[in-house]
């Protein structure tokens, strides 16, 4: 019987892996992101798909601990410093968002006919968005660090709070609710501060000694299991004063966000919290209930698609009062319009106390979850439907009629470097990008830099470049600076062309286009670096010389045999680490060949060439 029901545990395992394994890269291949796969996935391995899977609340409750991990990790990231410098974002924005959807959609509620409190509890439900939804659509778009992706971390972090006043609503609105006694509420709040204090308290003054003492015993697997000891006692803490787990994982990781641990925490931290966050969206996947979807569609069409429109319209009426642009409003509502996770503990709880019964809070809990599913299809639409962000030329004059004797394609820092040896000597350079935060910072540091994009003729001409006695290629996209070279040797043919290469295969590229010259970004600071690396070694300069001159020969003969034969050729003139005998001689002896008998001497006489 064990063994049974050990395979049958090990059945379940694999199956989620699978699902996730399989649904996740084909969805992403098709461009719909991770997080649509893997809520596909549980819907079709969970009980109201193929069944593998009976109950998903118990996997459902495993999962939540991947979120408790990703706001760790969110927490390590935001020092008590920079959080402080939120607050405004949190009190301010936070608490008016929150405020505003939930009016909102306690509105919807009563405008469908039913009673305040059921409408308050259902509209104060999807007001919390997903933060595992949200978190991770930041992270895959690189944006968390961003000011825009602080405001909407900022906002989250409210609404975790909000989950505590809310509950403590849930029951006062609870059929004999309004008897419970001031006392009581005062109780439960004073438990939730007492918890946050300790907490905080513990975080200053305990955690960098007892990490300094594991850190002395030099056992990984017990630093490994400190860092979720600290994750989850922190989750298990505001869990039991009535808090939520994530809020107390985020406040661990604060507080140890100036540790000197950080880094090994984060990496600790980082394999469990993929994994258990996948989990969670398959289990919120597995939650959705297909029966009660399909006996009531209607109803569940109608108030996803009118919670998600309304709540999302308050978003951004709420960003634009407090003079958010209209593009990152838009974002934000499209993003934050769904409901999340909290809404399935606020739903339990409002069912338990008799507010709602188990049919509505089914079908409320399918609403979100619906929600959660469509959020991505929201964000790829507003992707297409919205047009890209056009950069605002205030303050930037745009390259027309310029007369330099030299043109210079890019100021990145490649060009900023190649254009003082010329500017020193008293040369009129014209500058030419297509960056304009890059011309109004260089604008700063007193250089004129014209917007003009490269890669066309007129703006080539209306630059100068057939007046011009040379033109610096220092652009930073390989395929863009060949492009270039290749533009302007065709309708300049006599113009002088030198041109920055990416890498070898660029550099390549632009021969064949007929620069006049190429030189790699790195092959000069690299062969420096690694002369001074002698030096420092204790090498003799002179010999230093020798050897980097050595490089220099090799790599020319590797290039000209790659040029004849392709990038692939020429691997005989790289000196390898692995100790493999070569054949044949990398570089030229010092000295000639001396014959030391009469055979020798006439296999050196038939190598020599011929005059």
């Amino acid at each position: 019987m064990a063994a049974e029901a050990a395979g049958s545990d090990l059945i379940h395992v694999v199956a989620l892996l699978a699902a996730g394994v399989v649904a996740v890269p084909i969805f992403k291949r098709i461009g719909l992101g991770s997080i649509l796969g893997y809520l596909a996935a549980g819907v079709v391995i969970g009980p109201f798909g193929i069944g593998i899977f009976s109950e998903s609340e118990a996997i459902l409750h495993v999962a939540e601990l991947g979120v408790v991990m990703f706001l760790f990790i969110i927490g390590l990231e935001m020092q008590p410093s920079r959080l402080w410098g939120l607050r405004r974002e949190i009190f301010g924005l936070g608490a008016l968002q929150v405020g505003v959807c939930a009016l909102l959609l306690t509105g919807v509620g009563l405008a469908g006919g039913f009673p305040v409190s059921q409408s308050f509890v259902a509209g104060a439900g999807f007001v919390l968005t997903s933060t595992a939804i949200v978190m991770q659509l930041l992270e895959e778009r690189g944006e968390m660090a961003a000011p825009k992706g602080q405001r909407i971390v900022s906002i989250l972090l409210l609404e975790d709070l909000a989950i505590v006043p809310l509950l403590a609503l849930i029951a006062f609105l609870a059929p004999g609710g309004a008897d419970m006694s001031l006392t009581q509420r005062l109780t439960e709040v004073g438990i939730g501060l007492a918890a946050i204090v300790g907490l905080v308290l513990a975080g200053r003054y305990l955690l960098n000694p007892f990490f300094r003492i594991l850190a002395d015993a030099r056992a990984r697997e017990v630093m490994t299991a400190a860092a979720l000891l600290v994750v989850l006692g922190s989750a298990l803490a505001m869990q039991l004063s009535g808090l939520s787990m994530a809020m107390g994982a985020f406040l661990a990781g604060v507080l140890l966000s100036e540790s000197t641990f950080r880094h090994q925490l984060e990496a600790d931290i980082e394999p469990f919290r993929g994994v258990l966050l996948g989990l969670f969206f398959l289990a919120v996947g597995m939650s959705l209930d297909l029966h009660v979807v399909a006996q009531s569609w209607r109803l569940v069409a109608i108030y996803v698609v009118a919670y998600m429109v309304i709540k999302a319209i308050g978003i951004y009426l709420v960003a634009r009062i407090l003079k958010t642009g209209h593009r990152e409003a838009l974002e934000r509502a499209v993003f934050m319009a769904q409901g999340g996770e909290f809404a399935f503990v606020l739903y339990s709880a409002a069912a338990a106390v008799g507010i709602i019964d188990s049919q509505a809070n089914a079908t409320l809990t399918a609403i979100v979850i619906i929600s959660m599913v469509l959020t991505p299809l929201a964000i790829l639409a507003l992707r297409y439907l919205t047009p890209r962000d056009e950069q605002s030329l205030e303050g930037v004059d745009i390259a027309d009629g310029l007369t330099g004797s030299v043109l210079i394609i890019g100021f990145g820092r490649f060009g900023q470097i190649a254009s003082q040896p010329l500017l020193l000597r008293g040369i009129d350079v014209s500058i030419i990008d297509n960056e304009v935060e890059m011309i109004q910072a260089a604008a700063d540091f007193g250089f004129k830099v014209y917007y003009g994009d490269g890669t066309r003729l007129d703006i080539l001409r209306a630059a100068g470049a057939g007046r011009a006695r040379a033109v610096l290629i220092c652009v930073d996209k390989p395929d863009v600076a060949v492009r270039i070279a290749k533009l302007i040797k065709a309708e300049f043919p006599l113009l002088t062309v030198l041109a920055r290469a990416f890498d070898r295969g660029t550099a390549l590229q632009l021969i064949r286009a007929d620069v006049d010259f190429q030189i790699r970004e790195t092959f000069e600071s690299a062969l420096v670096f690694g002369g001074s690396t002698l030096e420092a070694l204790g090498v003799d300069p002179e010999e230093v010389a020798e050897v980097i001159e050595d490089v220099r020969h090799r790599d020319s003969a590797r290039f000209e045999l790659q040029l004849a034969e392709g990038v692939r050729a020429g691997a005989r003139f790289l000196k390898g680490n692995i100790g493999t005998p070569i054949p044949t001689p990398l570089s030229q002896p010092r000295r000639s060949g001396q014959a030391l008998n009469e055979e020798t001497a006439g296999v050196l006489h038939k190598s020599e060439p011929a005059d």
